[in-house]
C-alpha cells in the first residue's frame, strides 16, 4: 500500500482543498444513466458475471485519476494512494444479509475477476463487514432490484472521508438499449463537477470499448 504524502503548499489544488476541509465540507452526488448493453453482451460472450465485471470497470476508471485516491495517514496528513481497491457488498438472497469485503484491484480484468470470485467463495458464510480490509479502499454498493433516479449515501464521520462512494441499480431495456443508473458521491475538497462528469464519461467509453 504505497502512497505519496501531499504538501498542500506545493499542490495546485491546495488552497481549494483547504477551503472545503476547513470552511465548507461538501460531498457532491450525481446519478447518470449508463448504457450497459455492451457490458451485458461481453459478460455473456466471456461467460463471466456482470457484477464483478462492473466492479472492474468502475475500479479502472477510479484508479486512472488522482482525485479519487486521496486519504489520510495515521497522523492526519493528506496522502494519495498509488491505487485503491473496491470495498463491495456480496448479497446473500437466502437470508437477505451480506458480506462486505475488499478485493485487491488489478488493471487486468481477468486477474481481478478471478480474485473477486475467489474472495466471494472464501467468505460466502460470513455475514459481516470483514475486519481485514486495507486502508486504500473506495466504497461500492449495488441495488439491482430497482432502477432509481437518484441515490445518495451519507458518511457520518467528521466530513473528511475523501474516497468515492459508488452505487448502481437495476438495468432495464430502454429504446432497445440496457440502461442502468450509476451514482458517485465524492468530497468537493478533492474533486469538482468536471472530475465527477469525467468519471461517468470514461465509464461509458470503457464499456463501449470492451470486446
Amino acid at each position: 500500500m504505497d502512497f505519496t504524502t501531499i504538501d498542500l503548499s506545493k499542490w495546485n489544488r491546495g488552497k481549494l482543498f483547504q477551503f472545503y476541509i476547513d470552511k465548507m465540507r461538501i460531498v457532491m452526488s450525481l446519478t447518470v444513466d449508463i448504457d450497459v448493453t455492451n457490458l451485458k453482451t461481453f459478460s455473456k460472450e466471456k461467460n463471466i458475471d456482470f457484477y464483478p465485471l462492473m466492479l472492474w470497470v468502475v475500479s479502472k476508471v477510479v484508479n486512472s485519476h488522482d482525485e479519487f485516491k486521496y486519504s489520510w495517514d495515521e497522523d492526519g496528513h493528506l496522502i494519495r494512494w498509488d491505487y485503491i481497491s473496491p470495498s463491495y457488498v456480496d448479497f446473500h438472497s437466502e437470508d437477505e444479509n451480506f458480506t462486505k469485503m475488499v478485493t485487491e484491484y488489478s488493471d487486468d480484468l481477468f486477474e481481478f475477476y478471478d480474485r473477486v470470485i475467489a474472495d466471494r467463495e472464501r467468505y460466502k458464510n460470513e455475514r459481516a463487514v470483514l475486519d481485514n480490509q486495507p486502508l486504500n479502499f473506495f466504497d461500492v454498493s449495488c441495488l439491482p432490484w430497482v432502477r432509481y433516479k437518484h441515490f445518495d449515501v451519507h458518511v457520518f464521520d467528521e466530513g473528511k472521508f475523501l474516497a468515492p462512494v459508488i452505487t448502481w441499480g437495476k438495468y432495464e431495456l430502454d429504446n432497445d438499449r440496457l440502461v442502468m443508473p450509476l451514482t458517485m458521491n465524492i468530497h468537493h475538497a478533492v474533486a469538482d463537477g468536471f472530475h465527477l462528469s469525467r468519471f461517468f464519461n470514461e465509464v461509458q467509453d470503457l464499456i463501449y470499448a470492451l470486446q
